[in-house]
C-alpha cells in the first residue's frame, strides 16, 4: 500500500506520518510539505491507494490537489487532515472519503483504510421514510428528537439532497421568514446545536456538515427512501402513495415534482 501524506507544517507532518505508519503496518508513507510536489510525483507515475492532505497548503490547496488527483488516479482515495471544519462540504463535494479533524489519531486512520467505499453496512445508516409522513430509524427504532423544528430541520436538509443550506434558507423554509435577526439566528443555531446532540447520541453526528454558515447532510450515510427512488429504485417507486413529507408545507412542491414525475 502505497499513502502519501501532505501538510506545509513539518512537525505536523511528522506527526501525521507516524499515526499514518503505526494505523497502516508496512505501508510506503510519502511525505510531501506542497500539494504541487503530491501532484508532480503523481504525473510521473506513482500511484497512492490513499492521500492524506491538509487542506490549507500554500502554492495549491488541498481541494485543488484532490480533484487533480482525481484525474489522474481516480483510485486514489482522499482524506483531509485539517484544523477548521470551515471546509466540510466543499470536501465532500470533490469526492473526498474521509474528512479527519488535527490531531489524527491511529484509530480515525484505521477507519479510513479499512473502508470500503460504497459498502457502508445498511445497519450503520441512519433509515428515512420521505413517503407518507417524515420518519427517521436507527437499528430499527425511531430517532428521538428533543424538538419538533430540530426533525424538521433534518427532513430539510434531506429535502435538500446535500445541497448547503444557509440559515437564512432555513428559516424561510421553516418559518417563512428571513434569519435577519439576532433572535432568528440564534434560533437555527439552538436547533443546529439540538440536532447534533441527537445524532452525537447514536453516534451519528457525521451526518451533519458544517461550513461557515452553511449546513448540509451526507447522503452516503442515509437509507433513504426518496434517494432510492431518485436512483431508479424499483422498491422505492412503488413505495410512494402520493404522499412526500405530508406535515410539512413546504415540502408540497416536491411532492408534486415526484407526483407527476411518476406519472
Amino acid at each position: 500500500m502505497l499513502i502519501f501524506a501532505i501538510d506545509d507544517e513539518e512537525k505536523v507532518l511528522a506527526e501525521t506520518r507516524d499515526v499514518i505508519a503505526k494505523a497502516a503496518g508496512d505501508a510506503d508513507i510519502i511525505t510531501f510539505s506542497r500539494g504541487t510536489s503530491a501532484l508532480e510525483a503523481i504525473r510521473k507515475g506513482q500511484r497512492p491507494d490513499f492521500l492524506f492532505s491538509d487542506i490549507e497548503i500554500p502554492g495549491m490547496s488541498g481541494l485543488e490537489l484532490a480533484i487533480k488527483t482525481k484525474e489522474l488516479s481516480p483510485a486514489t482515495r482522499i482524506v483531509f487532515t485539517t484544523g477548521y471544519e470551515k471546509y466540510a462540504v466543499e470536501a465532500f463535494k470533490v469526492k473526498a472519503q474521509g474528512y479527519l479533524m488535527k490531531p489524527v489519531t491511529v484509530e480515525e486512520v484505521k477507519k479510513e483504510l479499512e473502508y470500503q467505499p460504497g459498502i457502508i453496512p445498511e445497519q450503520d445508516k441512519l433509515v428515512v421514510k420521505c413517503f407518507g409522513h417524515f420518519d427517521v430509524y436507527w437499528h430499527g427504532e425511531p430517532l428521538i428528537f428533543a424538538r419538533k423544528q430540530s426533525k424538521e430541520l433534518l427532513a430539510y436538509l434531506i429535502d435538500r439532497e446535500g445541497a448547503a443550506c444557509t440559515a437564512g434558507e432555513i428559516a424561510t423554509a421553516l418559518w417563512q421568514e428571513g434569519a435577519d435577526n439576532k433572535a432568528e439566528q440564534n434560533r437555527i443555531r439552538v436547533l443546529v446545536n439540538d440536532l447534533r446532540n441527537t445524532l452525537k447520541d447514536i453516534g451519528m453526528e457525521n451526518v451533519l456538515i458544517r461550513e461557515h454558515r452553511e449546513l448540509a447532510v451526507r447522503r452516503d450515510l442515509l437509507d433513504c427512501d426518496y434517494y432510492r427512488l431518485l436512483e431508479g429504485d424499483m422498491d422505492a417507486v412503488n413505495e410512494y402513495h402520493g404522499q412526500y413529507m405530508a406535515e410539512y408545507s413546504w415540502a408540497e412542491m416536491k411532492n408534486a415534482t415526484i407526483h407527476f414525475g411518476k406519472d
